[in-house]
């Protein structure tokens, strides 16, 4: 289906063919109608699948500019909230539609201010919740709430904060739900909260033919990153994420990398907000061939031109393996997922293994050069 035989407003099809947008993606196709139609609806789409235009296009169509707050997106991150409202702001430029994202690690005295004029809010739960304590947001006149990777806010520990928000929005409003998996938790809070929600799903993004999967079995932990630095500079094309399982270690592999000559960035909840943002402008602009991450921090992002998935230290279950690996082989290009083994991982690669439905085989050992890991910061 293409966007022009959608009914929606001309400033937005402008908009669209400006971004070079010409036929819908699966969840777009179905949601995007029901909708522009009124109804509840669940969407269960990948990271990529674009699923945010999937909302924004119908809920700029619905709402107007230079009236009181209308629309409220929940997200998990303060990355997800930031590109979300992103891409409102893109495409509500032109209707008069103001959105402002409202996350916590910066003063909260502009967002207060921000939030008087705005028709959008994109936020985080926990800096949510302290604009509704202090009272400086009124949710009277919202018509939609958005819960976007609801399953991963579900999962951070966040039901109570989404539930006490729900509570103090208006009931006649239409609520959509976004979630790259749909556990039973989602749908209690889809039967609680939402009115008739039809419920969509796409197929995986993820070429599984077009994925290669490997693990490298490493007898010595110091000799782990050794070999990521010798796989990064000779068997890595494009972009690759590294996925550590700490913050510390995040910042830590970077910092290796770099002095080593690798341009990479690290991303994780535990940097403040200006060297997130710096990351992921860095990621956009292409300055960087390595982004370090931890799993939080990377959920949602719509990273593209992945080319490899390293896992540096092993996820604890299959699903998180498959959320990370999912970053490559998506559009019909290939991908590779290489796993990078040591004796205390062995425990979290068996429950990983414990899924049928994943290949990974064992690549052989290539000869590659030792070299120091420096524990603490740059050393140069």
């Amino acid at each position: 289906m293409n966007f022009k035989k959608l009914n929606i407003d001309s400033k937005l099809n402008e908009k669209i063919i400006e971004f070079g947008f010409k036929d819908l993606t699966s969840i777009q196709e179905k949601c995007i109608p029901e909708i522009l139609n009124g109804n509840d609806i669940v969407g269960q789409a990948e990271t990529g699948s674009g699923k945010t235009l999937a909302f924004v296009i119908p809920i700029l169509n619905k709402i107007k500019g230079n009236r009181n707050l209308q629309v409220l997106v929940l997200t998990p991150t303060r990355e997800l909230c930031i590109q979300v409202a992103d891409v409102f702001k893109d495409f509500g430029e032109r209707l008069g539609i103001i959105t402002t994202s409202i996350y916590g690690g910066v003063s909260i005295a502009p967002q207060i201010n921000d939030i008087s004029f705005s028709q959008i809010i994109v936020a985080t739960p926990g800096r949510l919740l302290d604009h509704i304590d202090r009272k400086t947001i009124n949710f009277k006149n919202i018509k939609f709430l958005v819960l976007d990777e609801i399953d991963k806010m579900l999962e951070m520990g966040f039901i109570d904060d989404v539930e006490n928000i729900i509570y103090t929005l208006p009931r006649n409003r239409q609520t959509l739900m976004f979630s790259a998996t749909v556990p039973e938790n989602v749908y209690k809070i889809a039967q609680k909260h939402l009115k008739n929600p039809m419920i969509f799903r796409t197929k995986p993004l993820v070429d599984t033919d077009k994925l290669n999967q490997r693990y490298y079995d490493i007898y010595k932990q110091n000799d782990k990153f050794s070999l990521l630095l010798h796989l990064l500079k000779n068997s890595t094309s494009g972009l690759a994420i590294v996925f550590c399982a700490t913050r510390k270690e995040t910042d830590v592999v970077a910092n290796n990398l770099r002095r080593l000559g690798i341009n990479a960035s690290p991303i994780h909840g535990g940097m403040n907000q200006n060297k997130r943002l710096k990351s992921l402008d860095k990621l956009k602009r292409q300055k960087i061939d390595v982004l370090v991450a931890t799993d939080v921090a990377a959920r949602g992002l719509d990273i593209k031109n992945v080319s490899h998935v390293y896992n540096y230290d092993v996820p604890k279950t299959s699903k998180d393996y498959i959320h990370r690996v999912g970053r490559t082989a998506r559009a019909g290009k290939n991908g590779d997922a290489v796993t990078l083994l040591t004796p205390r991982d062995h425990e979290n690669f068996r429950r990983v293994q414990s899924d049928e439905k994943l290949e990974i085989e064992q690549a052989s050992f290539p000869e590659f050069k030792k070299v120091p890991f420096f524990r603490g910061y740059d050393r140069r």
